[in-house]
């Protein structure tokens, strides 16, 4: 009895291992039938998408360039310019592949409402992106500089090089490149040195107490009238401001073309030297004085 139970169990599970291995079996001209269907459907509009997607953007940087030059040769505002050929050139760009997902047989519903979902969390974990841009937006609308300027904001001062929609780009003195995000250029103090034409140089000049201060302020003021790079009107002024611990302070101001705001002032600098000296007017500077006293007690 005991050997004919084995032999009936070995049978039933020969039999078990034969309908799954039936069942598992894979129907090879099925799966090349569906290979085939797919290749010859959705797989040619992948692949027609994919070069509609290499010319449409290729075509969409070529004719943005030729847009922005076609401005450019027309004078047309380069910081307005700049900033909207870009932003049309990445809206063409979303709208482009947007349709072509649509296109591919993809549901752009659910896509948009995934993005949508999206949206709302992306929005709250970059906060301040978005300040950059809103402040983009005002810096394009506003216009408190253009492209060319030399602004000072946050400490750091450049020329403006380029103004995108999250940051804009400045240039220092030193040919040194900074990053400024737009939404801390758009909430704080900016001074714009390239607004005006003619711009007014301040120098501090100090002359010792024991000085004839008329001669100190004629000496100055003939120094500026000599600089051929200084307006005579408004005319160079030349007065006492204070009085320092140690010297007497005159303050000139003159007015020279912005162009020439640096030139004009390492001029004065070297010459204001050159003429108190030349006039025996001294400019006091910090020094101390130390006195010896010999003790002759017990000599």
């Amino acid at each position: 009895m005991l050997g004919s139970d084995k032999i009936l169990f070995a049978e039933e599970v020969e039999e078990a291992a034969q309908n799954v291995k039936e069942n598992v079996s894979i129907d090879w001209q099925k799966v090349i039938d569906t290979i085939v269907d797919w290749c010859t459907t959705t797989g040619i509009r992948v692949l027609i998408s994919l070069i509609i997607i290499v010319v449409a953007f290729k075509l969409i940087n070529f004719l943005s360039k030729r847009i922005y030059k076609r401005l450019t040769k027309r004078k047309a505002d380069a910081t307005l310019s700049k900033v909207l050929v870009q932003t049309a050139r990445v809206a063409l760009k979303v709208l482009v592949v947007l349709a072509l997902i649509g296109y591919v047989g993809i549901e752009t519903a659910s896509i948009t409402a995934l993005v949508a979902s999206l949206g709302v969390g992306i929005s709250l974990a970059v906060q301040g992106t978005l300040s950059n841009f809103a402040g983009g937006v005002i810096i394009v609308v506003m216009r408190p500089f253009k492209l060319g300027d030399f602004i000072t904001s946050n400490g750091q001062s450049g020329t403006v090089e380029d103004i995108k929609l999250f940051y804009t780009t400045i240039v220092t003195t030193d040919n040194k490149v900074i990053y400024i995000p737009n939404g801390t250029l758009a909430n704080n103090v900016i001074v714009n040195a390239s607004v005006k034409d003619d711009r007014r140089l301040d120098i501090k000049m100090s002359v010792h107490y024991n000085s004839d201060l008329d001669l100190a302020k004629k000496v100055l003021l003939d120094v500026c009238r000599e600089c051929d790079l200084v307006y005579n009107s408004p005319a160079p002024f030349a007065e006492i401001g204070e009085y320092g611990d140690s010297a007497v302070e005159i303050f000139v101001r003159v007015w020279v073309s912005r162009p020439d705001y640096w030139t004009v002032n390492w001029y004065l600098l070297k010459e204001f030297k050159k003429a108190l000296d030349e006039n025996n007017i001294e400019i006091p500077y910090n020094q101390l004085d130390v006195t010896i006293l010999n003790d002759k007690q017990g000599a």
